[in-house]
């Protein structure tokens, strides 16, 4: 899964800008990380030019295929920003330094603020958990996370967007997604098969 690093440069105003944007979205992340992404696709690859879309979408697939939470792909997403800041792992100590710095300003910027507010609210939460309106507020924050769950599912897919070269894949994550819902298949099982049927050039 590795990519040509882009070309880019990043001010100390632009990585000041990194970190500020995942500490508004550690704030947002109801249901966990993975719920931005649709957010950190749209700012890193959209807007700011410092991931591709197959850097954005490697990032988090790899991480998902590896033991560990889920939030590793963020410290992966930091790691590629910091490898195009860099120059790439070609250009010696300055690309590791980079990749090194993408990952610490990620990671911290994402998981200071909810660690935080987890924390006290988690807290809070417990002691007055048969409250009504503490009753209503988890009751009513379930299908937001559903639909933040949807986005980046969608995000991750749409961009292969040539029906006719990437139907397979289409195919491929509808079949997945009925499996998950219908069955209790190991979800490592299903990451398997999709890197199998990669690896053969049938999806």
């Amino acid at each position: 899964m590795s990519h040509p690093p882009l070309s880019i440069v990043m001010t100390h105003a632009d990585w000041l800008g990194l970190f500020t944007h995942f500490m508004t979205l550690s704030l947002l992340s109801i249901g966990g990380a993975i719920t931005t992404a649709p957010e950190m696709q749209r700012y890193l690859v959209n807007d700011r030019l410092w991931l591709t879309d197959a850097q954005f979408n490697s990032s988090i697939a790899l991480a998902q295929a590896a033991p560990g939470p889920n939030v590793l792909f963020v410290a992966l997403v930091g790691w590629n920003v910091g490898l195009n800041a860099g120059g790439g792992l070609g250009a010696g100590m300055a690309g590791w330094g980079f990749a090194l710095l993408g990952v610490a300003v990620t990671m911290v910027g994402m998981m200071l603020p909810s660690a935080t507010l987890t924390f006290f609210a988690a807290r809070w939460g417990h002691r007055n958990r048969e409250l009504r309106p503490v009753r209503a507020f988890k009751q009513g924050v379930a299908p937001i996370v559903i639909a933040l769950l949807l986005s980046t599912g969608w995000v991750l897919t749409a961009g292969h967007n040539h029906p006719a070269q990437d139907w397979p894949l289409w195919l491929l994550t509808v079949v997945t997604a009925l499996v998950v819902w219908k069955t209790r298949i190991h979800l490592l099982w299903l990451l398997g098969a999709g890197a199998l049927l990669g690896a053969l050039g049938l999806a």
